[in-house]
């Protein structure tokens, strides 16, 4: 039979969505066709310090993953070609055959100097949103030591994580983006003001670099202007003023790098507000229908124009493209989520699902991209 692939599952983060990329690696690692890949769980703290994680996954699930017994701390080999892990041990005698997940090998696929034990990987999957994980910091580490990464490389990483830039991109490929301006902190409030005034109330204030709605406000008039910019700035050293898009949210899963295979639509019911961290996670008061309900046609034109978009940002492997549909039928970039949650309740595993893939053949598919 042939050798399970190690892959290594990177999980937490220095990011506000540590919380949720526990919860999205849990699933991962349960759902892996474990006759073809063997999971290498690494875990990073708030702080940013990197574990090998030899527990269960709800100790992940639950935030109770990082103890003494179950971590060892890992860093990464940069030497390109030995596409490995450096676990640090205070004693290093292992065995022959220790090396799947009870702990790693000491001999003929790992080398051990002193205190110091290298497991090699064929992969590393980030299950890591937001900041630090999904923004390109983590890919370009990994593609520096010649380590294959699922998901989106550097380029396409960063761009994504920045919704001014991507606008940019989107706007060259022929697909209409929000107005929109950006600014930076030390700009006066009259300044953002004038331009608030230009793009038409109600409108968004956003961090440029933030996932999950984190500090983003919808307003309503200029009232509301300053305690906005105010939470925005609390996220990044810039910010947009977006036009307000009329009409629903829609979105696309898309897999694959040449060849792209497009999930079904989903559509995003709000009672009231917008789909902020909350309502993402508890859909207190709004519905994820999929298929999205609309026309045949409409649903094909916004899988082409996802399509489109996928393309002019780079992305390989896999992503989900968020859109607007306006009253009038015309389809709006919204944003790309590089690195889309992974829970079996996730809009991208749920719009694949419809298509006909299972939570298996999506992780699958995706980790046969990077190998």
């Amino acid at each position: 039979m042939k050798e399970q692939k190690r892959i290594a599952i990177l999980f937490g983060g220095c990011s506000p969505e540590y919380g949720v990329s526990l919860q999205s690696a849990r699933a991962v690692i349960d759902h892996m066709d474990k006759k073809k890949y063997e999971p290498v769980p690494i875990g990073i703290t708030h702080t940013g310090d990197w574990f090998y994680y030899t527990g269960d996954t709800e100790k992940i699930a639950d935030d109770s993953w990082c103890g003494e017994k179950a971590c060892i701390p890992v860093t990464v080999s940069l030497n390109r070609g030995e596409r490995s892990l450096l676990l640090r041990r205070e004693n290093a005698a292992f065995g022959r055959n220790a090396g799947r997940m009870g702990g790693a090998a000491c001999g003929e696929n790992a080398g051990c100097t002193g205190g110091v034990e290298r497991l090699e990987i064929d992969a590393v999957f980030p299950i890591l949103h937001g900041r630090n994980g999904e923004d390109g910091t983590v890919q370009g580490l990994f593609e520096l030591a010649g380590i294959p990464v699922a998901g989106c490389g550097v380029l396409s990483s960063a761009l994504c994580m920045d919704k001014d830039r991507a606008h940019r991109m989107v706007r060259e490929a022929g697909v209409r983006v929000p107005d929109s301006c950006v600014c930076s902190r030390g700009t006066d409030l009259h300044t953002i003001c004038r331009q608030a005034e230009k793009i038409g109330y109600p409108l968004f204030v956003k961090p440029v670099k933030a996932g999950s709605s984190y500090g983003i406000t919808k307003v309503s008039d200029e009232s509301g202007l300053q305690r906005a910019v105010n939470l925005a700035f609390a996220y990044d050293e810039r910010i947009i003023v977006e036009e307000c898009i009329s009409g629903f949210e829609v979105g696309c899963a898309i897999l694959g790098t040449e060849k792209l295979m497009v999930g079904e639509v989903d559509e995003i019911e709000l009672a009231e507000g917008f789909f902020d961290f909350t309502e993402k996670y508890t859909l207190k008061t709004s519905a994820i229908h999929v298929p999205a309900r609309i026309p045949e046609e409409t649903a094909d034109r916004i899988k082409e124009t996802a399509k489109i978009i996928y393309r002019a940002l780079d992305c390989r492997h896999f992503a989900r493209v968020d859109m607007f549909l306006t009253d009038e039928g015309e389809i709006v970039f919204n944003e790309v989520n590089t690195i889309p949650g992974f829970t079996a309740h996730s809009r991208f595993p749920n719009m694949m699902k419809a298509a006909g893939l299972s939570f298996e053949e999506i992780i699958s598919a995706v980790l046969e991209e990077a190998l």
